[in-house]
């Protein structure tokens, strides 16, 4: 792990885990603290030095591969000696490994924004995920297995196939007939089956308060995506979407901080939800943006201050076009 600089006196210190490209999501939260006029000081941890994000924080910080036995010990080290207060996870990662850990944390002062155990394992495999939304009345394709999907004698195609486990769009592929599941079926770890459904898709970015409370949905629809993060988005305030979406955080009971729910809009208005991930998405930015500030509802929630949130006080439409930026070293 790198040489520990030394903090900043009297700054509230803010540890992005995983932080890679996460440029946009840590200045939304250094212009959040600068608005609350809050002292903070920024950490971030990766693998590597060579991450975009990682050089523009105020401590850089390199550690182990999650699976590392030292990991937990270093992200612990890194929080007691930076007075760290708020650890914000960005991939999937880590997230089960962080939620186990939440009183560790504690211990030393900090909130993670990390779900309860049970429900980020509910959001991380997906045959849980779908037998959770089904057993709670919501809409979502029937999820099966490669090899109970090729026993049926009467499969209805094009089917869409990814690991039960899977981020980030990785291993996903559609196919048109029988012999093409049986060969991606191979192709695939942990391979689920699903029925194709068209229509557009939609990300929402669902504010849960410290007091696990769904205070804000924002629906934003996905116009291109590159790599299975948003490329263009739009906000599209549709009231049955975030209404839907809140009562799914609700009763999964994920938070506190921001869940990303993933669903399909049919074109006679069905929605059928396809995935959960409790942690900011990448195309949060979006979001906050159109005015639903989380990071500054997050930092106000930290040290005791009430947020006057509107569940649908946010800009309908607004468009983000996504390009590429550099880092020189």
């Amino acid at each position: 792990m790198a040489k520990m600089q030394s903090t900043r006196i009297g700054a509230v210190g803010v540890l992005f885990t995983c932080i890679g490209r996460r440029v946009s999501l840590l200045n939304t939260f250094r212009s959040a603290a600068k608005k609350l006029g809050m002292p903070a000081f920024f950490v971030g941890a990766d693998t590597t030095a060579l991450s975009s994000a990682l050089q523009l924080c105020d401590k850089k910080c390199i550690v182990k591969p999650i699976r590392h036995p030292d990991y937990l010990k270093q992200l612990l080290r890194i929080v007691e000696q930076n007075n760290v207060k708020l650890l914000v996870p960005t991939i999937d990662t880590d997230l089960l490994l962080l939620a186990e850990n939440k009183t560790k944390f504690a211990g030393l002062g900090c909130r993670v924004l990390v779900s309860e155990p049970r429900a980020v394992e509910i959001c991380q495999d997906k045959r849980k995920s779908f037998r959770f939304l089904k057993k709670n009345d919501f809409d979502t394709p029937e999820t099966l297995t490669a090899r109970v999907a090729l026993q049926r004698k009467r499969l209805k195609f094009p089917c869409f196939l990814k690991p039960w486990d899977g981020n980030a769009s990785r291993g996903n592929a559609m196919v048109k007939n029988r012999s093409e599941l049986a060969f991606y079926a191979k192709k695939i770890p942990n391979c689920i089956v699903q029925p194709f459904i068209d229509g557009d898709e939609y990300t929402c970015d669902i504010f849960v308060d410290f007091d696990m409370k769904v205070r804000c949905v924002v629906p934003r629809k996905r116009i291109f995506v590159r790599g299975g993060e948003v490329n263009k988005g739009q906000v599209v305030k549709h009231r049955g979407i975030m209404s839907q979406a809140a009562e799914l955080v609700e009763k999964l009971g994920a938070g506190p901080g921001v869940i990303t729910v993933q669903l399909i809009l049919t074109a006679d208005e069905q929605i059928k939800f396809i995935e959960i991930n409790p942690r900011f998405g990448g195309g949060a930015p979006l979001a906050i943006k159109a005015g639903a500030d989380f990071p500054k509802w997050i930092l106000q929630q930290m040290v005791g201050k009430r947020s006057a949130i509107k569940f649908d006080g946010f800009k309908d439409n607004l468009v983000m076009l996504r390009y590429d930026a550099e880092v020189w070293l």
